[in-house]
């Protein structure tokens, strides 16, 4: 099958096989093998009745999917009543009892086959539960409301085969005298929301209440205010489209199904979380999910300690806003990429290009997309601004800087014109006049881009690449540990200023480190893979990284004005020496 065919998502896994098989067959095939079909036929059904999807079946085993955890664990718990009923009424001993785990964990589904770390986990979970049982990672059950009647026992931490740190396992049970929840009722989409509510073309979220799970009702506004501070967060990116306060709240106390949520609000994703409290400690979870499919895009759990209450706060808040948009842009990107060329909006060609653009800048296809984006749009302030990046990076190819620099301006005045508030923009602004060796202006706007909005993945990255040619390489270090914990699914693009920040600030080991992970790295930067060989002591490696950029260099290419360009960019005497030395021991004359 095809890569592109497969679907990568977080989602809740169970994980059921059949508790002494071989045995049962042995007393009688036949019967066992009927009666353990008529179990999983019995499973597959409550499975489904509890919104979840029963992926497939694995000899004794079966593998199912739930879009959240307050599914999963009911339908386990369900079926394992219905299972022991059944079972009850059998005079001998084939009685198929099932041992259950419920995980939480990125999977890869193809042709209905389901793999991946969380199916693996759930079925290492599932090995500790006793016949009949049903065992849920640490993670499923902080997920699953307080106001469901089950209750979860601590099996510690567990070393699992397969996994390197230790695993939180419970065993989950109905409360004592408690009866199970029934499935909740899937709305149909004509009785849910306003009619002919246009999803925007850009990114749409909406940040559903955080559950309050610490068992006080006094805690509610630290969970509402977790909640409204994500809101004004997310709103500072000028690239989404963030349904305001009032909207998210009506969904307060309620479970609503994200499809739901989806279509009554007109929007593509969905924030939800919780908030438990105990003593001096705060765990906080996050995760976001595509409303149309259910898909979990990402998850991350925060345990804190509550020396000062707002301040861990605004940590947390600060972490969950740098962190969705990344994910939001790279599932924009991908559904971009997957429509028909001549259904394309500026918002598809603009997305289209940067995904091109992200896996290799050179790519011929690149600059028409953008082109085509502010043809559709003359006011797409974001395609003017990445025409700008391309012209100023294009001395790297061989074009003369004057002509490079004479491309770039205008296409940057224009985006900044059209958009002065947006932080993205500024920080792009910053990296094309720092590429052009404007040093005062790339300062300027840079500065002006973190004071918009300091946890925007692209304002992070360019700090990195600005800072360090301002000489600053302390500051951009600090600034690239941020971006690599908020943004940790940036693109190769931002490759480049890690290997620049490393040279610079002479850990050499950590720039070739970059470079071991760089799927197709632009010509021009295996000279400087050459440089830092070099410069670390392995000639014969920098003399293979410089044979190696030779033969990719395109005819015409002028290495000197190129390496010209690249001393000028640093404001500082002592960094264009240490350029220059690198370059020297490769034997140019610079």
């Amino acid at each position: 099958m095809e890569k592109d065919h497969l679907t990568r998502k977080l989602a809740v896994i169970l994980h059921a096989d059949v508790v002494g098989s071989t045995l049962l067959v042995q007393q009688n095939e036949t019967l066992a093998h009927e009666r353990i079909q008529a179990a999983f036929h019995n499973f597959s059904e409550t499975i489904k009745t509890y919104g979840g999807i029963a992926r497939e079946l694995r000899g004794d085993a079966l593998v199912a999917e739930f879009e959240r955890a307050s599914d999963a664990v009911p339908a386990a718990l369900a079926f394992q009543v219905l299972n022991d009923g059944i079972n009850s009424k059998l005079d001998d001993d084939i009685q198929p009892q099932l041992r259950i785990g419920i995980s939480l964990g990125e999977v890869i589904i193809a042709d209905n086959t389901i793999t991946g770390a969380g199916v693996v986990l759930a079925q290492r979970l599932e090995q500790l539960a006793d016949p009949g049982g049903v065992v849920v990672q640490g993670t499923v059950s902080e997920t699953v409301p307080a106001r469901l009647p089950f209750e979860f026992e601590s099996l510690g931490e567990q070393m699992l085969k397969g996994f390197d740190q230790p695993v939180r396992a419970f065993a989950a049970r109905l409360q004592p005298g408690k009866e199970l929840p029934a499935p909740e009722i899937i709305a149909t989409p004509q009785s849910a929301g306003p009619e002919g509510l246009q999803v925007p073309d850009k990114p749409s979220i909406v940040v559903l209440p955080f559950t309050n799970m610490s068992g006080d009702p006094e805690q509610e506004y630290f969970s509402d205010g977790i909640t409204e501070d994500i809101i004004t967060e997310l709103s500072r990116f000028r690239s989404l489209f963030v349904i305001a306060r009032n909207s998210s709240f009506h969904y307060k106390d309620q479970s609503p199904r994200v499809q739901d949520v989806g279509h009554e609000l007109g929007i593509h994703y969905v924030v939800e979380g919780s908030v438990r409290r105990a003593g001096n400690r705060v765990r906080i979870t996050a995760q976001l999910v595509e409303a149309e499919s259910g898909n979990h895009l990402w998850a991350e759990r925060y345990d804190r300690d509550l020396e000062n209450i707002f301040d861990v706060q605004d940590e947390v808040v600060q972490e969950i806003a740098a962190s969705v948009p990344g994910q939001l842009n790279v599932a924009a990107m991908d559904r971009a990429r997957r429509r028909l060329a001549e259904s394309l909006s500026a918002y598809d060609c603009l997305l289209r290009g940067e995904w091109l653009m992200f896996r290799d800048f050179t790519d011929r296809n690149v600059i028409p997309l953008f082109e085509r984006a502010v043809e559709i749009d003359p006011q797409c302030a974001r395609a003017y601004i990445q025409l700008a990046r391309l012209h100023a990076y294009s001395f790297t190819q061989g074009v003369p800087v004057e002509e490079a620099a004479r491309s770039a301006f205008p296409l940057a005045e224009k985006a900044l014109e059209l958009s002065p508030s947006d932080p993205s923009i500024q920080s792009i602004a910053a990296a094309t006049y720092m590429m052009m060796c404007e040093h005062h202006l790339a300062r300027q706007h840079m500065e002006r881009a973190i004071s918009l909005n300091p946890n925007d993945g692209e304002v992070m990255a360019c700090a990195v690449f600005v800072l360090n040619y301002l000489g600053d390489q302390e500051e951009g270090l600090r600034w690239d540990r941020i971006r690599a914990r908020h943004d940790p699914i940036s693109s190769d693009g931002y490759r480049e200023n890690a290997v620049d920040l490393y040279y610079m600030a002479r850990r050499y080991e950590d720039a070739i480190a970059v470079f071991r992970g760089w799927r197709n790295p632009p010509t021009h930067t295996l000279l400087e893979l050459a440089a830092t060989y070099a410069q670390n002591g392995q000639p014969e490696e920098a003399k293979a990284a410089y044979d190696n950029y030779l033969r990719e260099l395109p005819d015409g290419y002028d290495t000197a004005a190129t390496i010209r360009v690249h001393l000028r960019q640093c404001t500082k005497p002592e960094d264009a020496e240490h350029w220059r030395e690198g370059y020297l021991k490769l034997g140019l004359d610079v």
